[in-house]
């Protein structure tokens, strides 16, 4: 009986509670997508990262991460190797050779770091081999080919079978360097990673240093549910750990290797929570403003109403009852409309266009697609229902303290 009543007092005036659903509607509309392409590009950011640099986890030696010497290899490498063949969480590993110098073409030159990888390992671990905007992946077989992105082919004015120089300082601290030539041009989503990185192969890179070994395994694990956590990666770390023992060898996942990425992680719930916060501040004080109207307008009928004996808490309950369905309406249309634009989006992306040199710092692709889980929508209507009960509050107490004589007497 309160239900219905409280339904058709809501609809009294159509037009007040129609501007006040539809502000609702467009507002929650745009706080989830915007909450969405917040989420996405975090979690783009975080992909990416993992993809093109950290990897899930890394093995180094334990003082090549504080100092990056050539010299200083990782312990028994194929003791780790055979170690992730064994874990079913493991999807892929690299070996690498990694070395800090130069670059130089006829026309400039500058510092690199050159990575050596073996040609079919890496290409399983990071998607390179298909981010070729000019060439091919590394080949087997030819004299010393090289990788260089697009940003390093056009400072320094290559293209594909120009030649380049690299140069080192090798195991003993002697300058070494060797023609290359210009096998492919690639192109990844961070600008900053381009920039510093180029790639030959392990075994020309071993023979120029003079050493034999591994300064770095990256290891890629099955994708989880979560993209947001490092469960996985933890344990697959925590049996290396007791593989190696007190041997000199260090395992870091993902969230170590960049802390930043860690960071991140924990403010996305936060500026989530900010955005949505203001928007339901804002709401509030609408659903207050429409209440207090439409409560005072009935100030004659609520004294009427009691002086006939219906009970103050029922008064109350039609009040609250009346910002609940106003609530629960806006909140059904609002989330079902941001569901529909997101996953319209979600198909569609947005290109960033002139934003995506900025981005592309970050690490974050040109296009972003949002991303709204579940229990975020869950939880956005939830906090609507909440924000209309609490609102209708202080209206209902208003009434609430007018006696049924001076109510009837009361003239609006």
């Amino acid at each position: 009986m309160l239900i219905k009543l409280a339904w058709r007092n809501l609809w009294r005036n159509k037009l007040r509670t129609s501007i006040m659903l539809s502000a609702m509607v467009f507002g929650l509309i745009g706080v989830v997508t915007m909450m969405g392409f917040m989420t996405g590009m975090y979690g783009n950011m975080i992909d990416n990262a993992i993809a093109w640099q950290t990897s899930d986890l890394q093995v180094h030696n334990r003082q090549y991460v504080d100092n990056p010497e050539l010299k200083l290899l990782i312990h028994s490498p194929e003791n780790v190797t055979a170690a992730l063949a064994s874990m079913p969480e493991v999807k892929a590993w690299s070996s690498r050779f990694l070395v800090d110098g130069m670059v130089a073409s006829a026309r400039s030159s500058r510092g690199i770091r050159i990575n050596g990888v073996d040609i079919d390992d890496e290409a399983k671990v990071t998607p390179l081999a298909s981010k070729m905007i000019a060439g091919t992946w590394l080949p087997a077989k030819g004299r010393h080919p090289v990788l260089v992105s697009e940003k390093t082919a056009e400072r320094l004015k290559l293209r594909l079978g120009s030649k380049v120089v690299l140069t080192f300082s090798d195991v003993n601290k002697d300058v070494t360097g060797a023609a290359f030539r210009v096998a492919g041009i690639f192109k990844t989503p961070s600008t900053g990673f381009d920039d510093g990185n180029l790639y030959v192969r392990r075994g020309d890179l071993m023979k120029m240093a003079g050493l034999d070994g591994v300064h770095e395994i990256a290891v890629v694990l099955h994708q989880t549910d979560n993209r947001f956590s490092n469960e996985a990666a933890l344990k697959v770390k925590q049996r290396l750990d007791e593989l190696s023992g007190e041997q000199a060898n260090s395992v870091r996942d993902w969230q170590q290797i960049q802390p930043m990425l860690a960071t991140i992680i924990s403010q996305i719930g936060v500026s989530n929570a900010i955005v949505l916060g203001i928007f339901m501040l804002a709401m509030g004080f609408g659903i207050i403003n429409i209440m207090l109207m439409s409560v005072f307008e009935r100030t004659r009928e609520f004294g009427v109403l009691m002086a006939v004996g219906m009970q103050k808490h029922k008064v109350f309950m039609l009040i609250i009852l009346e910002a609940g369905l106003l609530g629960v309406t806006g909140g059904v249309l609002g989330v079902l409309g941001a569901s529909i634009l997101v996953n319209i989006l979600q198909i569609t992306g947005i290109e960033l266009g002139s934003m995506a040199e900025g981005v592309g710092a970050l690490g974050v692709d040109t296009t972003l697609y949002p991303h709204v889980s579940v229990l975020e929508y869950s939880a956005t209507f939830a906090t609507v229902i909440i924000v209309s009960l609490l609102a209708a509050l202080y209206p209902a107490r208003q009434i609430l303290k007018l006696c049924p004589v001076d109510a009837m007497a009361e003239k609006h």
